[in-house]
């Protein structure tokens, strides 16, 4: 009997190695509870300005932190006070005990590994499996970002992910945000190296709102399992960007953080108004993502699917996503050799 474990238990475990964003930058002013992978975690800012992700739990009798007080570089407890620190998460005073240096030895909370970027707090639950998303086309652009509210959905990541860059049905969900367009979709040129896949697009300026802006140039990219962009190049306006990262609450659950951001001296639109436009567009998306079944993507083929020439971006994220998940697979325990037995 095979003990192989299904492709869905291997993704879950995979998104587990993987960077997902868990609050934006602009609202650490107080702490905030947020759930990833069934993780209650809370994220929080030092006074010396460093953000920080730890369990939302404290040891003591079980408060959640998010209700806390942040006191200089450590969290307190909204129930008894009890401080932790954000450099490794030990209990660094307790309000009620006299002499401090009684402190439970073991009293401390997990601290999980941080990174901002995108205007985001992102981290990952056990050891990484890959770099966090750098888009090497973005790295010579100097860019404004503008993180927008973020929405609930009942997906998964890969859902999530493959409606934000899916261009078939523009004219059926997008009528309104994009004005009337073309339902034959040309062929498509998609490439994929290893987790990322690239497709480059014109736009038409069409009718709709961004009609004034004029044609452009569209790079979508997305980076398996949870990065997915558009960079629009305007030949007399500049580049402007949107992305999503769809966050797991649970593995057919997503939270969608993502945002806008605008090439300095970008001659178009403010990040306000692009984000407006691009939240039409979102908000449009919503409503027919919540019916997709199932809501995650069936990696074990058990759901009946077909696909047309119009899906050639889906199939290879899929690839892509697929090699993410070999490439976080735990590496083969080592056990030591018994030399007595080898002889």
């Amino acid at each position: 009997m095979s003990t192989q474990a299904s492709l869905r238990t291997q993704a879950e475990r995979a998104l587990r190695r993987q960077w997902f964003p868990v609050a934006r930058s602009a609202d650490l002013a107080t702490p905030q509870s947020v759930t990833l992978l069934g993780e209650r975690l809370v994220v929080w800012r030092t006074a010396s300005g460093q953000a920080v992700v730890q369990d939302a739990r404290c040891p003591h009798r079980g408060a959640d932190f998010a209700l806390g007080k942040v006191h200089g570089d450590s969290i307190a407890c909204p129930y008894h006070g009890w401080q932790f620190a954000a450099d490794g998460g030990k209990c660094s005073h307790i309000p009620s005990l006299e002499d401090q240096c009684k402190i439970p030895p073991n009293a401390a909370i997990h601290t999980y590994p941080v990174i901002e970027r995108f205007a985001h707090v992102w981290t990952v639950l056990e050891t990484p499996a890959t770099e966090l998303y750098d888009p090497a086309h973005w790295r010579e652009l100097e860019l404004d970002w503008l993180a927008a509210t973020p929405l609930e959905s009942p997906t998964g990541v890969a859902v999530a992910i493959e409606n934000f860059r899916d261009v078939a049905h523009f004219p059926f969900v997008h009528e309104v945000s994009m004005g009337p367009s073309k339902q034959v979709v040309e062929a498509l040129n998609v490439r994929r190296e290893g987790l990322d896949v690239w497709m480059e697009r014109k736009l038409d300026a069409g009718e709709g709102d961004w009609a004034n802006d004029g044609d452009c140039l569209m790079q979508y990219h997305c980076g398996a399992p949870g990065f997915a962009s558009i960079t629009y190049h305007y030949e007399r306006l500049g580049k402007r960007i949107v992305a999503g990262f769809p966050s797991p609450v649970a593995y057919d659950e997503v939270r969608i953080f993502w945002g806008v951001a605008n090439e300095r001296g970008y001659r178009g639109a403010d990040l306000e108004e692009c984000l407006r436009i691009e939240e039409m567009v979102y908000l449009e998306d919503m409503p027919v993502a919540a019916t997709i079944r199932p809501r995650e993507i069936d990696w074990d083929a058990r759901a009946v699917e077909h696909s047309v020439p119009a899906d050639l971006f889906t199939l290879n994220y899929r690839r892509a996503f697929r090699e993410f998940i070999e490439r976080a697979k735990p590496l083969a325990p080592v056990f030591p050799v018994d030399v007595k037995a080898a002889v």
